[in-house]
């Protein structure tokens, strides 16, 4: 279906519009720009004739505390993480970022509908607001929502003031003690009206499954709920290219809902590696006259869970090669960025990922989209907290009253993305123990397969004993266990359904580019700078290291896959420092805060992505200070052996064994003597001829900059935005790994500058000021486009360097 897509100014609001049909069946206004917000609490915020003039400007999706500063004193919370194995309570600092993201915010907009119609029925729809959103049209209270992670909407129709202007304002609430990570604030989702007839397609009221696969020919299921009498349903089924490949006509309606099964005849079956997406154009008519039309995109395919045996896509045994993601991101916060995402699940697509879990709270729209293009199968999460408490303004205050509604709408909003092949009900929720705790799990069980009778449902567990013995696990379609690798025999045995989920695993802890000495493994291991070791061998006490997880994946066909703790880091939970002061975000990322691979991403990459070849070497070879001390050197490699040269002379050649998980996954020399000048690794294959090989040099003194950017074209559209990754190099072009150097920015042209971020957990530099010292030799710059197509130019500098610039495009779409 070709769309014809304007943009209207109403009232000084500017909407992203979509207009469908011969006529304006339907209309979405994307409520975007000349959002007003007040940080702090407003007696009669929600008054129309309150004078807001003086308000600060925004754009929404915004999160209003990512510019912090951070703060030591903010949401202290003196508390043992009962999930982490504590006994004792301690001062924890840090937990949710140290920004400031506690209080009342208030958002008010004007906007007029222009041709209004009182016929017409009109939606507000918010696609997440953080926290406790009460929302007023022309001042009057329309409605309240509890949980900051869901979707929401109001038939606002009798508020609608014709084609006068309107007033809407949303109060949001933020508790202290309401998170264990930084959730951050505001309307950090899209905020939209659809105005349409009052006969029409309901909100979410599309459900498209797949029940009937072959080669030849795939049944499509399509249930439509409606509004309206006497009324006539047309589908029409797109394929990739735009051409129509299925129509079907139904006016026979059974209560509210159409049903249809509609024959694909040779389908393209969607697939992680082949991601093949169609539309289905649903056309209402009363008679003649065409009164609403959405647009659905889906995939043809086919899952199934067996026991023993694991997942299957279209008759294909796969394993979840998956990372767990909190819905921040890094230095613009919470505010969804279609771009950001994207970017993401590029550097994850490299590394040989094919699966998210979003934890622990329900994704992005725009997050699943790009996972239904990408190809990225999807563990949709709900809760973190049931009814008995993690932290004390948590979710449990709601879930007694609220859970039932947040999971309907979770899955009516999400149930059409061809991704979501799996749901979970909970994260490691105190509930596992006793009866009470199985009893709520399988209500939430239930509420899921009544909306959605084709995908299990599974809940990250951590208390495993505890969940054999209430039958909390048992009641599971599919038993998640978080960590845990000693109890996955166990486990297996106990439960009755023959296949065991990693839904949690690893939370190795490292900083990039940062090596520590002696080269051991170790336990919540602490050093002086509040830094992890790039070594990979440090984890947390109640979790392992990579290479044990890895072991689990390869030897027991009934794992079905795992998904790591975490594919980025995160704002909040600095463990092992979360007592230490300061440290702001995690250390489990394989990536970091900057989305800069760390050493990790190769020993990911190189078991995971099975097309392309990984030969990475670490650590750096710049230790001035430690000539002739023992330094490790470690090989993440695709190969299973290969030699190590230390300024031409050979270390020997080392080969994957079976006698330890890491000489299973690394290629190791443990007794290398540090010297200035090169290492180079030559790897073998399995006929011992040599195939690659990679050099790490000692680098001299910082001489200039180097920028390279992920994207050197952008859309004008105000939003989009490119990363530009900034190294200082020396005067041979040798980067420099431990260079610090304080940068400048400064951005001209048609953008703007957005963030910086070094990937440093211990940083209080913000994110939104045009400076930031490298660390590890390395920073991300991010820009943003203008609404005009021309260029940005960034120009880098730094004292004693020789700057650098870079220009990036801006087009029209």
């Amino acid at each position: 279906m070709k769309y014809s897509l304007f943009t209207a100014i109403l009232f000084g609001l500017i909407f992203t519009v979509s207009a469908f049909g011969q006529q304006t069946a339907r209309e979405v206004f994307t409520l975007e720009k000349n959002w007003r917000f007040h940080n702090g609490d407003v007696a009669n915020g929600y008054s129309k004739s309150l004078n807001d003039s003086k308000w600060e400007k925004v754009t929404v999706p915004h999160d209003w505390a990512i510019k912090g500063p951070f703060d030591k004193a903010i949401d202290i919370q003196n508390v043992a993480i009962v999930q982490n194995g504590e006994k004792v309570a301690t001062e924890k600092t840090g937990r949710t970022g140290a920004l400031p993201y506690i209080g009342i915010g208030w958002y008010r907009n004007e906007f007029s509908i222009p041709n209004f119609d009182s016929n017409k029925k009109v939606i507000l729809l918010f696609e997440g607001a953080m926290s406790e959103p009460e929302v007023f049209i022309n001042g009057k209270k329309i409605g309240s929502w509890n949980y900051g992670y869901s979707y929401f909407y109001f038939d606002i129709t009798a508020h609608i003031l014709g084609t006068s202007e309107n007033t809407l304002a949303v109060k949001l609430t933020n508790r202290a003690l309401s998170s264990r990570w930084y959730p951050g604030a505001g309307l950090y989702r899209n905020v939209r009206l659809i105005v349409k007839n009052n006969e029409s397609i309901n909100q979410w009221g599309t459900f498209i499954t797949t029940p009937t696969i072959s080669s030849e020919l795939a049944k499509v299921n399509i249930k439509t709920k409606v509004s309206g009498e006497h009324l006539t349903l047309v589908n029409h089924i797109i394929d990739a290219t735009g051409k129509t490949v299925a129509i079907d006509s139904t006016s026979a309606i059974y209560g509210n809902e159409f049903e249809q099964n509609i024959a694909v005849k040779k389908p393209n079956l969607w697939s992680p590696e082949t991601p093949y997406l169609y539309t289905s154009i649903s056309k209402l008519y009363v008679g003649n006259t065409l009164k609403d039309e959405t647009s659905t995109k889906f995939g043809i395919r086919k899952i199934k869970y067996e026991a023993n045996k694991g997942f299957s896509l279209n008759d294909s045994i796969i394993k979840f090669k998956g990372v767990c993601l909190h819905h921040d991101l890094g230095p613009i916060g919470t505010a969804v960025n279609k771009a950001a995402l994207r970017r993401q699940l590029t550097i994850l697509k490299d590394m040989g990922a094919n699966a998210i879990r979003s934890s622990h709270n329900m994704p992005s729209l725009e997050q699943l989209e790009l996972c239904d293009e990408m190809g990225f199968l999807f563990l949709a999460e709900s809760f973190d907290e049931w009814a008995k408490p993690k932290v004390e303004n948590g979710y449990h205050r709601y879930f007694e009253t609220d859970a039932e509604k947040d999971i309907v709408n979770l899955v009516h909003a999400t149930r059409n993305h061809p991704s979501i092949v799996m749901w979970s009900s909970g994260n490691e929720v105190p509930d596992q123990w006793g009866s009470e705790g199985a009893k709520r799990a399988k209500w939430l069980q239930d509420i899921f397969h009544r909306e959605d009778p084709t995908r299990p449902v599974t809940v990250g567990m951590d208390q495993v004993e505890a969940t054999m013995a209430s039958g909390f696990g048992a009641v599971l379609d599919i038993p998640g266990l978080n960590y845990r690798v000693h109890l996955y025999d166990k486990a297996y045995k106990a439960f009755p359904q023959g296949l065991i989920l990693g839904s949690e695993t690893a939370s190795t802890v490292s900083s990039r580019g940062i090596y520590k000495f002696p080269v051991v493994a170790a336990k919540m291991k602490e050093y002086d700078d509040f830094q992890s070791s790039s070594y990979d061998l440090e984890a947390c006490s109640w979790s392992n290291i990579p290479d044990e997880d890895f072991v689990l994946q390869d030897d027991k066909p009934w794992v079905i896959g795992e998904f790591v703790w975490t594919g980025f880091d995160y704002l909040g939970e600095p463990t092992p420092y979360d007592t230490k002061w300061p440290s702001r975000s995690s250390y489990f990322g394989i990536n970091d805060l900057a989305g800069l691979p760390k050493d990790r991403y190769y020993l990911y990459r190189s078991r995971w992505n099975i097309k392309e070849e990984t030969l990475h070497v670490l650590p750096h070879w710049n230790w001035e200070g430690r000539e002739g001390e023992v330094t490790p050197v470690f090989v993440y490699t695709s190969y299973n052996s290969a030699e190590l040269f230390v300024n031409g002379k050979s270390m020997g050649i080392q080969k994957k064994n079976n006698s330890s998980p890491t000489n299973r996954y690394r290629l190791m020399w443990m007794d290398v003597q540090y010297e200035p000048g090169t290492i180079k690794v030559v790897a073998f294959d399995d006929d011992g001829k040599a195939v690659a090989e990679q050099e790490t040099h000692t680098a001299g003194k910082p001489y200039k900059l180097v920028l390279e950017a992920d994207r050197t074209q952008l859309d004008a559209d105000g939003k989009d935005l490119s990363f530009v990754t900034v190294s200082v190099v020396d005067k041979n072009g040798i980067p420099c790994p431990t260079a610090t150097n304080q940068l400048q920015f400064n951005v001209k042209g048609d953008g703007v500058f957005r963030a910086a971020c070094n990937g440093d957990a211990t940083s209080l530099e913000q994110f939104h000021l045009p400076r930031m010292k490298l660390f590890s030799g390395k920073l991300v710059v991010l820009l943003q486009s203008a609404s005009n197509a021309g260029e940005i130019e960034l120009k880098v500098s730094g004292k004693g360097l020789q700057p650098a610039k870079i220009k990036i495009t801006t087009k029209k779409k």
